[in-house]
């Protein structure tokens, strides 16, 4: 399976603008330590899903939600990671679908400390 790159429609904070919407790629302005998390919801899907934080094409952290008998689950995770200028940052559905859409899930990062 290739990188799938989530088209989110709407974005509700991008200060600098370094979050692409039409990519769904946050791109790293300056070296720094950033923090990032993800909230992801399958709804009416009975099978196991596995989202992955990339950092330039490697995954870094997974949820998973693979409860078969509940209507919606969520997927949670977050992370701080060392970046350098440039560096891109996405999320991945390395395992099942998302038939309810991405309308309930979210993706947030910033800079906590530069370097």
């Amino acid at each position: 399976m290739g990188d799938f790159y989530w088209h989110w429609t709407k974005v509700l904070v991008n200060i600098g603008n370094h979050f692409d919407l039409a990519s769904s790629i946050f791109v790293a302005p300056r070296k720094g330590i950033y923090s990032f998390s993800f909230h992801v919801v399958k709804v009416y899907n009975r099978q196991t899903i596995q989202v992955s934080l990339m950092q330039n094409g490697y995954p870094v952290i997974s949820a998973f939600a693979g409860d078969q008998d509940v209507t919606r689950e969520a997927a949670s995770n977050g992370v701080l990671l060392l970046m350098e200028r440039e560096d891109k940052v996405h999320l991945k559905l390395e395992r099942g679908n998302l038939m309810g859409g991405w309308k309930y899930s979210t993706f947030s990062g910033f800079l906590v400390f530069p370097l």
